[in-house]
């Protein structure tokens, strides 16, 4: 029997609705056959008719573990009725931690290191998302609060070693981005430079200072860390010519490098900062990338917070302020469109020329995403003219088909939608039949496999890209935390 023909057995399998007999085989036969199942094999099994199995690797195989994470997914799996979301919660929640989280100690500190998946680096971004869920756990579990600490010392050792790297690796290993043009390191996974990578740090620490009341993390690595954050954003601004960053590669693919002799497209220095490449890892077309500006604005009026009431360095805080107060006009200035049809909406990318870039992407900081990072009021009526934008037709990465609709880009390509778009989607939502629709169509679409994808085809969910995409995964459990806490548990339990 063929690989297809197996996963189409087991799938049937997994849904309670779906008899035996329909499915072509007794129930004897398909219960050896999951038994027969490849291990790892990425669709669903089942152990017995009915009854979903978890797809987390075996106990012993777990990276890390946490008691309180654990006791987490007992009480929303008891919570949600839809046994099939129930499974994925399970699956996903823990993703990061089951497979992802490599903690230990360094110089006598926590020190923990983030694969993004199936690729064995760690993205400042990536990493920095994936365990941001878990931080509302930290006081009920110190193991768990000491690995957040060591994420987010790692992340600004990272910056230390260099803040226009987008991906580093565990160690001076070098790896097969080593001959970009640039001025690469053997730490350096990949050294593209995208403002987001300098946010999502600062964004985790504030949260977890916020919840934990811990300022250990707050050392002098940290205020080197938010120094380079700090000149760097300011090289980026470019008013002094194009800054010391260049990158080019040698390759076919067009949005992995940068024209103009390495330099991108150019801008003129009205306050915004540049952004060589987007949270997708594809490279800019007008280099002010509005999401992302939005970014540093919250990230630095964070920075100085912190610097502030911990560090008491209010030399560091005011040039934090400064500098978001800056960018923050521009995009009043700079950052809208008078759209035709949806009115004033916020533009994707902008050069200070005045010519506008209108799309959206799916990876955060994206568009849509502008109220779950905090950067936007949900309210904000630009916001909300250009939420309907981004989610139309009038979004050339805007896909919709017979399995699904939401947002791409250009990083996979045509007609295929991530996942994250719709999670996004679901997660700026004040509508619960907007929100059902959305969980539904995630349900839906995971191919089988109790997963989240990078992405998946809008006609056909089983072809999709990276079946091990832990920050999809964890962003899902987000997503059905935030829901059963903001009294949606009737909204999620009404999904059939």
């Amino acid at each position: 029997m063929n690989k297809k023909m197996w996963a189409t057995m087991a799938f049937a399998m997994s849904m309670p609705s779906i008899s035996a007999m329909a499915s072509g085989f007794s129930e004897a036969e398909m219960f050896q056959a999951c038994l027969r199942m490849e291990e790892g094999s990425m669709v669903a099994v089942c152990d017995n008719i009915g009854k979903l199995v978890s797809q987390r690797p075996k106990v012993k195989d777990r990276l890390f573990k946490s008691d309180a994470v654990e006791q987490k997914i007992k009480e929303i799996k008891s919570l949600l009725k839809n046994p099939y979301l129930a499974w994925m919660f399970e699956n996903c929640f823990p993703n990061t931690l089951d497979t992802t989280v490599h903690f230990r100690e360094l110089n006598g500190k926590p020190d923990t290191f983030v694969y993004t998946g199936d690729i064995h680096a760690m993205w400042l971004r990536d990493s920095g998302a994936q365990v941001w869920p878990y931080i509302q756990l930290a006081n009920e579990d110190p193991k768990l609060k000491e690995m957040l600490a060591g994420v987010i010392r790692r992340q600004f050792m990272c910056i230390n070693i260099d803040p226009y790297a987008n991906a580093f690796n565990d160690g001076p290993v070098g790896g097969s981005w080593q001959s970009d043009m640039t001025d690469m390191k053997k730490e350096l996974h990949e050294r593209k430079w995208e403002i987001d990578s300098l946010c999502y740090p600062i964004r985790l620490a504030y949260h977890y200072w916020e919840v934990t009341g811990d300022t250990s993390v707050f050392d002098d690595a940290w205020v080197e860390a938010i120094t380079n954050v700090l000149k760097t954003f300011k090289e980026q601004q470019r008013k002094e010519g194009v800054g010391p960053y260049k990158f080019q590669r040698r390759t076919e693919r067009a949005l992995d490098t940068l024209n103009n002799g390495g330099n991108g497209a150019p801008v003129n220095p009205v306050g915004l900062i540049v952004s060589s490449f987007r949270p997708s890892d594809d490279a800019t077309t007008l280099q002010f990338l509005v999401p992302s500006n939005f970014f540093a604005v919250t990230s630095l009026k964070k920075a100085a917070e912190i610097l502030t009431k911990v560090n008491k360095n209010e030399a560091l805080a005011k040039e934090c302020t400064e500098l978001a107060a800056e960018v923050e006009t521009a995009l009043k200035k700079y950052a809208t469109y008078n759209h035709p049809k949806f009115g004033t909406i916020y533009a994707f990318e902008v050069d200070g020329f005045g010519n506008h870039l209108l799309m959206d992407d799916a990876n955060v900081p994206s568009l849509l995403a502008l109220p779950y990072l905090g950067d936007v009021d949900i309210n904000d009526p630009i916001y909300q003219n250009t939420r309907r934008f981004v989610w139309s037709d009038s979004n050339p990465y805007f896909f919709k088909g017979k399995a699904g609709e939401g947002i791409g880009g250009p990083h996979i390509g045509y007609d295929m939608i991530w996942p994250m778009s719709i999670m996004m989607k679901a997660f700026t939502s004040q509508c619960d039949k907007e929100i059902k629709e959305c969980i539904t169509m995630l349900m839906k679409t995971d191919a089988g496999t109790g997963f989240m994808h990078e992405s998946f085809h809008k006609d056909d969910p089983k072809n999709f890209t990276r079946e091990w995409f832990a920050w999809q995964n964890t962003l899902f459990g987000e997503l059905i935390i935030k829901l059963v806490n903001e009294g949606k548990l009737d909204v999620l339990n009404s999904i059939e």
